[in-house]
């Protein structure tokens, strides 16, 4: 654990080839976890900035897109979700907006490493904004994998907040989690997940859609750009059997929007309805996939 001098810099190792560069102002905490090492820093545009594994995670600046896209689009197109399981997402973002929605009567959230949510509580108290300690969450540390297949519960929407497909957030993207995913979804429930920037990692939405489509009715994406995500829009996986859920109209998402009494900075029911259009070269890969 370090406070270390003013102005380092941080280079992001996501690609082998390029990446974005941020400036330390100051870095709060450094660790190597049982899991990964993480480091939270101070940077001027970004505000707090937390990495694992030399990639950017999250940042207190334009946290609030990815969590609302992540959040509002499937629960807005249930619109009735009362049991919602949450595999990762240790910065408390995504238990934050869920908990928005006062129809759901109780949320899971499965996280592998309790040091990330400890440190994400100290170090970026906005993002959780006490949600941790709201009497609807029930916080199980475990790994998400063996916790969907040994799962006797149904849960109506499902959300995958994991790191990218390296380190302990590979499993997120195997057959066997979206397996257990499909067991553990009510028969009208979704499943959605972050499924990375689709034009630098092309390959993984192939794949993600490969590995979804043998299990459910409709497997499909939709998207967000995120900052700080470099390299265009970041693509989110979509599996339900129910294929009503994403052609629910703007008058009806706005009509839930309302009622649920949401206040956003990103999401507008025009844009959940518009972030179902995909450009070319994705629908290209998925028909060659």
């Amino acid at each position: 654990m370090s406070k270390s001098a003013a102005h380092s810099s941080f280079l992001e190792t996501l690609y082998p080839s390029w990446g974005q560069q941020f400036v330390m102002d100051e870095v709060l905490f450094e660790i190597n976890t049982e899991h990964q090492h993480l480091v939270i820093f101070k940077n001027a545009t970004w505000g707090t900035v937390m990495a694992l594994d030399g990639v950017v995670q999250t940042t207190e600046k334009d946290e609030f897109v990815y969590h609302e896209m992540m959040v509002h689009v499937p629960m807005l197109a249930h619109g009735h979700a009362k049991k919602v399981l949450i595999i990762g997402g240790g910065d408390g973002g995504i238990l934050r907006e869920v908990l928005k929605h006062p129809n759901v009567e109780s949320v899971t959230q499965v996280e592998i490493d309790q040091q990330v949510i400890d440190l994400c509580v100290q170090y970026l108290p906005n993002h959780s904004a006490g949600a941790y300690d709201h009497p609807k969450a029930n916080i199980v540390i475990d790994d998400g994998v063996e916790f969907v297949n040994n799962c006797t519960d149904k849960f109506d929407v499902i959300i995958s907040d994991s790191t990218d497909p390296m380190g302990p957030g590979e499993v997120l993207f195997t057959s066997r989690f979206y397996q257990g995913i499909k067991n553990c979804l009510n028969h009208d429930g979704v499943f959605v997940a972050q499924n990375g920037v689709s034009f630098l990692q092309t390959d993984e939405v192939k794949t993600t859609f490969n590995r979804l489509s043998p299990l459910f009715k409709e497997a499909s994406f939709y998207s967000g750009a995120v900052p700080t995500y470099v390299g265009g829009m970041m693509t989110f996986a979509w599996a339900t059997d129910n294929l009503a859920l994403k052609q629910v109209d703007v008058a009806t998402l706005e009509a839930r929007f309302k009622q649920a009494g949401l206040k956003t900075r990103f999401y507008t029911p025009a844009l959940h309805n518009g972030s179902f259009a995909l450009p070319q070269y994705i629908l290209d890969a998925l028909k060659n996939g």
